[in-house]
């Protein structure tokens, strides 16, 4: 995510504490804030796939994803 879009993240939330927001600020924030969420999530599942777990014997492996419920 850009750090433009992270620096409006955050004036909004200044600006909430403060005076409050319209409909139209409490939108673009809540927009923002979603796509911050996937930016961030999509950041971890990168990192976790690159670890290699190295057990007690010294074999290296990578951990499979758990599947998902439902």
């Amino acid at each position: 995510m850009e750090q433009k879009k992270i620096d409006r993240i955050n004036e909004l939330a200044r600006k909430s504490r403060g005076e409050g927001l319209t409909e139209q600020e409490k939108e673009e924030q809540a927009a923002l804030r979603r796509e911050y969420i996937e930016s961030y999530r999509r950041n971890l599942v990168a990192q976790l796939d690159h670890i290699v777990v190295v057990d007690p014997e010294g074999n290296h492996y990578r951990p499979r994803r758990k599947e998902k419920a439902g």
